[in-house]
C-alpha cells in the first residue's frame, strides 16, 4: 500500500481484539520512536511501554472513563526526558537547564510528538490499529509515581495499540482548502468559515446518540465497552448548557473554555513536581 493511501486510511481505534502483541513488533515500534525527527539529534524522548495487566489497568483508573486504555493489549507512554540529558551532562562537566528554559520546553515536546507519530504510522502499517489518550499529563505525577520514572521525566503522551476489532469510519474534517494556504496564510471570510465547519460537522439536532455516532464516536465507543457515563453526562450537559449548535458543544461540553482555562494551575505544579520549571 502507498504511504499516501495509508496516511488517508488511518483511523483513531479504541476497540480492540484481546490478542496480544508480539514482541518482535513491540521492538520494531520502539525502534521507529527512537528513529523519529529530533532537533539536534539529542534525542530528549523515553518510551515506556506496557503489557501486562497490572500496569493497563493502572492507567485505566488514572485516565477513567476511556475503557480502552485499560482493554488495549499495548501502551506506550512517550516521555519527555530530560533526566538523561541533565545526567549526562553533569558526567560530563557541563550544564544542562532544558527543564528551566520553555524555547527547550517547546522543542523537545515537537520531538516527543513527531516520535508518537511515526510509531503511529508503522503500527498502521503493521495491521495494528491506535487511539492517543491526550489526558496523562493531567495524571502525570500517578504515572511517574507507578512507573517509576525520576525526576525530569514528563509523561506527555498515551498511545493506545492492538489488533482493531473494530475501524470507525472516517470522522468529519476539514477539507484541505481550509486547512492548506499557498505562501502566505488566507483569512476565512465569516461566511466561508460557518459553511466550512456546518459542512464538517452537519446539521446540529437533539439527538446526542445520532450526533455522537457523527462527531465523537468515542463516547458510543466508552457506552459498549461498559462505560455508559460518558455518554449521559454529555447528553446531560447539552441539556443543561442549552447546547443548540456545533460550535456550543464543542465550547460548552467537549472543550468546555472555562474548564480548560481552569486546568493551567494543575497542569503547571504537575510539570513542577517533575523538575520543570519554565512556565515563569
Amino acid at each position: 500500500m502507498e504511504l499516501y493511501d495509508l496516511v488517508m486510511r488511518r483511523r483513531s481505534v479504541r476497540n480492540f481484539r484481546p490478542d496480544e502483541v508480539p514482541g518482535d513488533i513491540v521492538e520494531k515500534l520502539v525502534n521507529a520512536a527512537a528513529s523519529a525527527p529530533t532537533g539536534c539529534n539529542i534525542q530528549p524522548l523515553s518510551v515506556v511501554t506496557v503489557q501486562e495487566a497490572a500496569g493497563r489497568a493502572k492507567l485505566g483508573e488514572m485516565i477513567k472513563r476511556q475503557p480502552w486504555v485499560k482493554n488495549a493489549p499495548l501502551s506506550m507512554i512517550f516521555c519527555l526526558d530530560f533526566w538523561r540529558l541533565k545526567r549526562w551532562a553533569e558526567l560530563s562537566g557541563v550544564e544542562f537547564r532544558g527543564h528551566d528554559a520553555f524555547s527547550h520546553f517547546l522543542l523537545a515536546y515537537a520531538d516527543v510528538m513527531c516520535a508518537a507519530q511515526t510509531v503511529v504510522l508503522l503500527a498502521e502499517s503493521l495491521g495494528l490499529g491506535s487511539v492517543y489518550v491526550g489526558r496523562l499529563p493531567y495524571v502525570a505525577d500517578d504515572a511517574r509515581e507507578y512507573f517509576g520514572m525520576p525526576t525530569y521525566v514528563l509523561p506527555l503522551m498515551l498511545l493506545c495499540l492492538g489488533y482493531p476489532k473494530t475501524v470507525p469510519r472516517r470522522v468529519p474534517k476539514l477539507p484541505p482548502a481550509v486547512i492548506g494556504h499557498r505562501e502566505q496564510y488566507r483569512p476565512l471570510s465569516d461566511d466561508d468559515l460557518r459553511t466550512a465547519f456546518d459542512e464538517k460537522y452537519g446539521a446540529f439536532d437533539g439527538d446526542a446518540r445520532r450526533y455522537f455516532g457523527r462527531v465523537l464516536g468515542e463516547a458510543l465507543e466508552a457506552e459498549e465497552q461498559g462505560e455508559g457515563e460518558w455518554l449521559e453526562g454529555s447528553r446531560a450537559r447539552m441539556a443543561e448548557k442549552a447546547v443548540a449548535s456545533n460550535a456550543e458543544f464543542v465550547f460548552k461540553v467537549r472543550y468546555r473554555a472555562d474548564l480548560m482555562v481552569e486546568t493551567n494551575a494543575a497542569a503547571i505544579d504537575i510539570f513542577k513536581n517533575a523538575g520543570f520549571d519554565c512556565f515563569r
